[in-house]
């Protein structure tokens, strides 16, 4: 049996920990938007009957510039977003409702204004080049989070850095076939056509989901329950038979070819996995809105090694990441 979801629960702190003001007992609507690429993931936070010292407190002072927000279920409850404020709205929804709205970005500051200066020796790799790149972006809140191996091969001269972080790391990736962005304050690094090494979550209708997954354009849309584990590059597991497949405009003739492929539509990989590329929650703690609308695309089945065991379990599939199988950093 899946997690049973009832019991919803919240806690939304704006501030550092120590000094954080706990707006949890609140009502409180948000709209959080996250993806897999370099852009910062951002988040629109709304709270009501905030008490006047505390909206203006939040509003004038620097000391409350941090947004944590999780939530979830009782038994499945976790971190959906941490960033820091961009923006600060005190209105008035009604004659008896005013609020506060939260803009909130993650990593916004490393990503604009993250300036590297440093010169590499001979020999220098992709590792330690993204080294650097981290630690310039560390002043601006962002730490290094999942890394996977990357190439080995030596630059045969000295490298000067001087510029943006963000256009660096992302001329690197391009050269690593692999992408980063920013993850709850941590640069994160995901190879082309791969994934987080995680336990894969197991989306039915007694999981969580909400509807049928949809094959389009852009990918698999599935709607689910609110459920903090499924995150960024993780992976979910999916019955094939559940999917609304993409209807093909007129003139286009269905072969063996294209019929998992869906010209336009999204891939469907045979093994139910699909990779985790954008993800909105949305959220009304006096409300019915309580879930996540995930985009995801599908793993390539013949790039997963052989050794890897995929277990469907009452939990999920227990898979490794494929690709490069050396160490991987945290």
């Amino acid at each position: 049996m899946g997690t049973k979801q009832w019991i919803r629960k919240i806690s939304l702190r704006v501030g550092n920990d120590e000094k954080a003001i706990d707006l949890s007992q609140l009502r409180v609507r948000f709209n959080v938007r996250r993806g897999d690429i370099a852009t910062p993931n951002t988040a629109s936070v709304r709270v009501y009957n905030v008490s006047d010292k505390t909206a203006r407190s939040i509003q004038n002072s620097g000391e409350f510039n941090r947004v944590r927000l999780e939530a979830g279920y009782e038994d499945s409850f976790g971190v959906i977003f941490d960033g820091t404020i961009t923006q600060v709205r005190i209105g008035r929804e009604s004659q008896t409702d005013t609020y506060v709205d939260l803009s909130v970005a993650d990593g916004d500051s490393a990503y604009n204004f993250a300036i590297i200066n440093k010169s590499l020796a001979a020999g220098s790799t992709a590792d330690e080049q993204v080294d650097a790149l981290a630690s310039a972006m560390e002043p601006h809140g962002v730490t290094q989070g999942y890394r996977p191996e990357l190439s080995q091969n030596k630059l045969p001269r000295g490298k000067v850095m001087f510029g943006g972080a963000r256009d660096y790391l992302s001329t690197i990736m391009r050269d690593q076939e692999a992408k980063w962005s920013i993850q709850d304050g941590k640069m994160t690094i995901i190879p082309f056509d791969n994934f987080i090494p995680s336990e894969a979550i197991e989306v039915t209708s007694s999981t969580g989901m909400i509807g049928l997954p949809e094959s389009t354009i852009g990918g698999l849309n599935l709607s689910v329950l609110i459920n903090p584990r499924i995150r960024i590059g993780t992976l979910v597991h999916l019955n094939n038979s559940s999917i609304q497949q993409y209807e093909y405009s007129s003139g286009v003739k269905q072969s063996a070819g294209n019929s998992k492929t869906s010209i336009g539509g999204a891939k469907i990989n045979d093994d139910g996995l699909y990779y985790v590329m954008v993800a909105e929650y949305v959220g009304d703690t006096h409300g019915q809105e309580w879930y996540s609308r995930l985009t995801c695309l599908a793993v390539d089945a013949t790039s997963i090694p052989e050794q890897v065991t995929n277990k469907a379990s009452a939990t999920g599939v227990i898979i490794q990441s494929p690709g490069r199988q050396g160490p991987i950093k945290y």
